[in-house]
């Protein structure tokens, strides 16, 4: 991903050449008005919830947002590409500082799916928050084991296994145990209908 341009300024780019005011985007996406204004002047991302919504508000796919070109062709994603990695944040700071996504198809025009390998260094200590977006995500655990609570459920997978789930649900991904040493790595493939 270009560092040199943001998140924000894209959503921000992207709501002007559609003619809308912060407050109408707020009103569509169903984020406050403080949320939406963080996202455009906040250098970091936001969680994956939030800006499906204001992709979704703005009529444009999620990967607009995080896409460096467009190609209309396959997509190969080569393992040097790997080392540039997104860290997207919360309203709790803490409850995803432990992710690391590196995008499988950001060079990909038109997608519907967003496919990451996802590293995750350690369960966070200070909990989590539980977020909700259209869609559905499907989740391969390569290494370790990962806690995915969905609703009022809690799942363990383990390195091998998988799970397929509806996003709309509220749900949190996170290692499965708090200690410093729990690691693991999965590969996430997330649909938003468009």
């Amino acid at each position: 991903m270009n560092k040199n341009v943001s998140v924000g300024s894209r959503v921000r780019s992207i709501r002007e050449a559609k003619n809308l005011s912060v407050e109408q985007v707020a009103e569509r996406s169903g984020l406050t008005l403080e949320q939406v204004n963080n996202i455009e002047v906040n250098d970091k991302l936001p969680s994956l919830a939030p800006l499906i919504k204001i992709a979704r508000a703005l009529g444009v796919r999620l990967g607009t947002f995080l896409d460096d070109m467009d190609n209309l062709g396959p997509v190969i994603c080569r393992q040097e590409d790997l080392e540039k990695s997104i860290s997207f944040s919360s309203e709790n700071a803490n409850s995803h500082n432990n992710l690391s996504f590196f995008s499988l198809a950001q060079a990909k025009t038109g997608r519907h799916m967003e496919p990451f390998l996802i590293d995750i260094e350690s369960a966070s200590i200070n909990g989590y928050l539980l977020s909700s977006h259209e869609g559905e995500e499907f989740l391969y655990v390569l290494e370790g084991a990962v806690e995915i609570t969905y609703g009022k459920e809690t799942y363990t997978i383990s390195k091998g296994e998988s799970i397929y789930y509806d996003s709309i649900v509220e749900h949190n991904v996170h290692a499965a145990n708090a200690s410093k040493a729990s690691k693991a790595k999965i590969l996430a493939v997330v649909y938003t209908p468009f």
